[in-house]
């Protein structure tokens, strides 16, 4: 049988062209600048919005294999490099993506179902264990693929099962112990796109949601940057140790780089001052990773993700 060799991209040809027609959108050119807390960043090539779960996988299993795809969350723990990120930039912004469905000691949430909104359905009905996501800055997909955690508790703890999409378009539901979650970090496939996640819960009083909250919300307030340019903890704590304390002894805390600086509340927290650029930033990432090394010999691994090209 006769086939017709798939024709590779060329460069007069816009990517767009060879990506399989969808239900959702595709945008081209767009700044990732507007996609993240940073602030920062150059053009995804294109960014595909999906309608639904159905649309997502039907890419999936058509687009062509050579072109690259990634997915971003909220953009509250990236960094894009100035240089933009080639290929196609996935994110689940359609509302089909934002559902919650109360279960028996469960919720299930959307994977773009953004963490701060989570506190309206713990206070109507009284359901608790789950008020520390509700601090953490962008959406529920992208808490569970770092295993974001805070005051004393992590994603770990009360996540039951992830509705997933593989690379090849094929969706499924995993267990906790499919996703290998540590501090920090899981060990499922990189292909791998979360859908929506079933945390368990359990009840709890108005009175003592609303006091947690609150806790949380002054802690953050108070000892983090607030209402500034940054992507939160930029390194992970070293087993046993905290990051902060280790860039404090090693003289990092007034450091800066162009237009990034060093929080003055909280030195393991980088901001964008108001002209960064993406390079500022991870120059200065990479100046406190070199003098912790050599004051302390621990080399301190990022927590921030870094997507994309340099300039």
């Amino acid at each position: 049988m006769f086939r017709v060799p798939f024709k590779m991209p060329q460069a007069k040809d816009p990517l767009i062209k060879l990506l399989p027609a969808v239900r959702g959108r595709y945008l081209q050119n767009i700044s990732m600048a507007r996609h993240t807390w940073f602030g920062v960043g150059g053009n995804a090539e294109v960014m595909y919005l999906p309608e639904d779960d159905e649309d997502l996988a039907h890419f999936l299993r058509n687009k062509p294999h050579n072109i690259p795809v990634c997915l971003i969350g909220g953009g509250s723990n990236l960094l894009v490099r100035d240089g933009g990120i080639p290929g196609v930039v996935i994110k689940l912004d359609n509302r089909n993506f934002q559902n919650v469905v109360l279960g028996e000691g469960t919720i299930t949430c959307g994977a773009g179902f953004r963490n701060i909104s989570l506190k309206k359905y713990l206070l109507k009905h009284n359901l608790g264990g789950l008020e520390f996501l509700c601090s953490i800055p962008g959406v529920i997909g992208g808490s569970v693929k770092t295993n974001a955690g805070c005051f004393g508790r992590e994603v770990s703890d009360v996540i039951q099962s992830a509705r997933i999409v593989n690379g090849e378009g094929k969706i499924q539901t995993v267990t906790v112990a499919d996703l290998g979650l540590s501090y920090r970090s899981s060990l499922f496939p990189d292909d791998w796109i979360i859908l929506s996640i079933t945390f368990k819960t359990e009840l709890s009083s108005r009175e003592n949601i609303e006091r947690l909250l609150d806790e949380h919300h002054q802690f953050r307030k108070t000892r983090q940057p607030y209402n500034q340019k940054t992507a939160g903890s930029t390194f992970k704590n070293p087993k046993g140790l905290k990051a902060w304390e280790l860039i404090k002894k090693a003289g990092c805390a007034e450091l800066s780089v162009g237009g990034a600086k060093v929080s003055e509340k909280h030195c393991n927290f980088l901001i964008n001052s108001g002209n960064a650029t993406a390079k500022d930033i991870e120059t200065l990432g990479e100046m406190i990773v070199q003098k912790v090394q050599q004051q302390t010999l621990i080399t301190l691994e990022w927590e921030v993700k870094r997507l994309g090209t340099e300039k």
